[in-house]
């Protein structure tokens, strides 16, 4: 499909579907006559595929509390408590992984294949994990198996990088940080979804029918597919920069935004697959059932990510480096809660000390992905009083900005793996998770020493 004919379409091989040539968002006159309702429409169902991946990504947080004595009974899992903890937490930290790994080439799919293209692709791909495991799903499968299939909802963590990058080009500057936020948000909310949905079929049907929470999301798996099918659009404009992913890794802010997204974006998601295993081993005798586990897993994924948007906000009026400064002192301080809770063993103070930690990392969230464009945007004004073309320097912060968000994307999400591998080693040698929730304090401090460094003190030479 091609709106007009004056800029000259793409000469890029295309591979089918409805494709839009003449795209022009930052047009007043066809924004608000033409582009706006084409965005939205590509935005609402961007949402819904994205808000699928991340359901599926985060499935086994929700199957792992479904894996109980029968599972152990029939040799699925082998050895004392502490040991089958530990190979739980394994299922759990696959899947992340391969969803982190599968960010960056997911981020430039949308530049090579197009965006409704690979909504389609890579909504359908959710398929593949759902379906192999409720084929395998039974008591006495090898624990092999269960690691394999596992795997395989790591597709669903790339859904986020290319729903982002595809959603960007359709906005104007103006209204990217709405669009993007909204589309962020949508997707998280994917995971509170899907363990509400595991809790409800605990209610219901009990633990031993987990593939009723995977016959529910098969529709919807199909849904997001066809309706990209009918819906979405390709834009010829968006192509494929593999310099600006070459350049952004000479970027010193690259890794630093990176590392200090581990904390934020990667203790979300490393938090919301583990806290319905750390309630079960922490608090085994209030939690005996998966049913009461999973009547609280859900609480703090959801307040992260509602609050996702808040943390953009709160760092566009007082700087996202102060925001996020102070966000990590927060973390460190919840994360000492949370700690002291479990030395106590009080039950309501863990609680409340993890939803802290859920609600500081979604805030986090939303204010390192404001630094960044804010970087390259001090970098393009800084190149412009040197006497560079201010067109070419905002094209350059565009395009960096853009990079940098896809590699952060990539490494935070890795702190999801990190976060799942040290419950799994502080159990497997402790039997609690208490050395886990020092290493966190730990890396929440060289989080704000580092924020400070480098964007906050005195003499610093990018303040954002």
């Amino acid at each position: 499909m091609a709106l007009a004919t004056d800029p000259a379409p793409t000469t890029r091989t295309r591979l089918g579907g409805r494709w839009i040539d003449d795209w022009r968002p930052e047009d007043p006159e066809f924004w608000e006559s033409t582009g706006k309702p084409i965005a939205r429409r590509n935005l609402w169902f961007s949402v819904f595929s994205e808000h699928i991946g991340f359901s599926i990504w985060s499935l086994w947080s929700v199957m792992v509390l479904f894996l109980g004595p029968a599972y152990v009974a029939a040799g699925t899992f082998t050895g004392e408590p502490p040991e089958v903890a530990a190979q739980k937490f394994l299922l759990t930290a696959l899947p992340t992984a391969l969803g982190a790994f599968v960010r960056l080439p997911y981020t430039f799919a949308v530049a090579t294949f197009g965006g409704r293209n690979w909504t389609i692709v890579s909504a359908s791909l959710l398929l593949v994990p759902t379906v192999a495991t409720a084929l395998v799903l039974e008591p006495g499968v090898s624990y092999g198996t269960l690691l394999a299939v596992a795997c395989l909802a790591g597709v669903g963590g790339g859904n986020f990088a290319s729903s982002m990058a595809n959603i960007n080009a359709f906005y104007p500057e103006r209204e990217k940080g709405w669009a993007l936020g909204l589309n962020a948000g949508g997707g998280n909310l994917g995971v509170p979804v899907i363990q509400l949905v595991g809790l409800l079929v605990l209610a219901t049907a009990g633990a031993e029918h987990p593939r009723i929470v995977l016959l529910v999301y098969v529709p919807f798996i199909v849904a997001a597919a066809v309706g990209a099918a009918l819906l979405m659009d390709n834009l010829s404009t968006t192509s494929n920069q593999p310099r600006a992913l070459r350049d952004a890794t000479r970027e010193k802010h690259t890794w630093v935004m990176s590392f200090l997204y581990i904390g934020t974006f990667g203790s979300f998601i490393g938090f919301s697959f583990a806290f319905g295993q750390v309630l079960t081993n922490q608090f085994s005798d209030s939690f005996a059932t998966p049913l009461a586990a999973a009547s609280l897993t859900w609480l703090g994924p959801l307040l992260g990510s509602l609050i996702r948007p808040v943390g953009g906000k709160l760092a566009d009026r007082f700087g996202g480096a102060r925001i996020t400064a102070g966000n990590f002192v927060a973390m460190a301080v919840g994360a000492l809660v949370v700690l002291a809770a479990s030395r106590l063993e009080s039950l309501p103070l863990f609680v409340v000390g993890f939803v802290l930690l859920f609600v500081l990392s979604g805030l986090g969230n939303g204010s390192t992905y404001k630094m960044i464009p804010a970087i390259f945007r001090v970098q393009a004004m800084d190149a412009v009083a040197a006497g560079e073309d201010s067109a070419v320097a905002d094209r350059r912060a565009l395009r960096m900005s853009g990079a940098l968000i896809g590699i952060a994307g990539a490494v935070g999400a890795f702190g999801g793996v990190l976060v799942n591998l040290a419950f799994r080693q502080s159990f497997l040698t402790t039997g609690t998770g208490d050395a886990a929730y020092l290493v966190f304090v730990g890396f929440y401090v060289v989080c704000t020493a580092v924020t400070w460094a480098v964007y906050l003190r005195p003499g610093a030479r990018v303040r954002v």
